[in-house]
């Protein structure tokens, strides 16, 4: 492995001394490629526009991000910003440099990359959905079906076209900051989308019952922290980016307790219990499927409501003093998301627009 982790060294050198000038451009695309953005901007904005995609959307994220947790946990991936400072692939004299920037200091392993994971995931799952509801039906004249198939067609190369474009940059990203190699970012964007494919062909996870969320979670919650046991029963110690983050990161300050491995899995965990609810709660039933759910006024102000008040609620941050507690509150506000976005934020729309109709009459 030293002699791809060597290459990959090199173009995150060539990267950093030739790219440098779009260091702005390639930090704000490591933010679009963030897995906690799925929860906090695409889930609310699919949401109101098609509840299958806003519930695949959740279940690809969450199972995404917990088997790139199993594949980190089994690969034991270096960080290149870590590796430089103590493999013994080079002589002392001719130790590559690599910069760190504020979001290198991740904590968790290296392999694959949870960022290109997780973008891949949700692109793939906007692209494809997107795709199916602008795809062309036989029930047209044969004229009108050729022509609205070659628009088509079109529409399709474009949104792919853009998507790469989004993934490569993503990719370039995480490898210019010196977060990832090259050859970990690559595995993620394939594991990504074999994940968001997988569950294309799960149609289920659209009709499930609170039962079946909390069943998930159980599942997921306690296969990981069985491995984890086991394996720390072995003398294996999973942690063991940790202290390295911590020792060779130039910034203590850049190092955060949200980039560890459970962090991640209790966030997701979070995020599905609290659809789980929503979906099942009378608030929805109410609001989303009840007369006003199909109204664009209604859409419109769901929207703006959620994107706001998630943009304020995100300023809200928790206290980092002990793990314990960081993990609880991690939970309940991934939870909250949501229960906000789903539930409560559409049925105070569905009130107020309620109490305009009855105004009206």
């Amino acid at each position: 492995m030293d002699v791809v982790y060597s290459s990959g060294v090199l173009v995150i050198q060539h990267l950093q001394n030739h790219y440098r000038e779009y260091h702005d451009f390639l930090n704000f695309m490591s933010t679009v490629g963030d897995p906690r953005n799925i929860f906090s901007v695409y889930f609310p904005l699919w949401f109101h526009l098609s509840h299958t995609v806003r519930t695949k959307m959740i279940w690809v994220a969450v199972f995404g991000d917990w088997f790139n947790l199993i594949f980190k946990w089994i690969l034991f991936g270096h960080w290149p910003y870590w590796w430089v400072q103590e493999t013994h692939f080079y002589h002392n004299d001719s130790l590559p440099h690599l910069e760190q920037f504020n979001i290198t200091c991740e904590t968790g392993p290296g392999s694959p990359s949870g960022h290109a994971m997780g973008s891949a995931c949700v692109w793939y799952v906007m692209i494809t959905s997107a795709l199916n509801f602008t795809r062309p039906t036989s029930d047209t004249s044969v004229q009108s079906f050729q022509r609205l198939a070659t628009m088509f067609r079109l529409l399709r190369s474009c949104l792919w076209m853009a998507v790469w474009v989004i993934q490569i940059s993503v990719c370039l990203s995480r490898v210019f900051i010196a977060t990832h190699f090259p050859h970990q970012v690559i595995l993620g964007v394939l594991a990504g989308m074999l994940v968001a494919e997988v569950f294309h062909h799960i149609p289920s996870i659209h009709t499930a019952s609170l039962k079946v969320y909390l069943q998930t979670n159980v599942f997921l919650s306690s296969s990981a922290v069985c491995l984890y046991l086991l394996l720390k029963l072995l003398d294996i110690d999973l942690l063991w980016s940790i202290p390295k983050a911590k020792k060779w990161c130039v910034n203590p300050d850049w190092i955060h307790l949200d980039t560890t491995p459970f962090a991640g899995l209790v966030r997701n965990l979070g995020a599905l219990f609290g659809l789980g609810c929503a979906v099942n709660s009378e608030m929805f039933i109410q609001s989303c499927k009840g007369k006003n759910g199909n109204k664009t006024s209604f859409k419109l102000m769901c929207v703006t409501a959620t994107l706001t008040s998630l943009q304020l609620y995100d300023l809200i941050k928790i206290p980092t003093r002990t793990e314990v507690l960081f993990y609880m509150l991690s939970f309940c506000k991934s939870a909250s998301v949501p229960l906000g976005v789903v539930a409560l934020i559409p049925y105070c729309v569905h009130l107020l627009i309620g109490d305009e109709d009855r105004k009206l009459d």
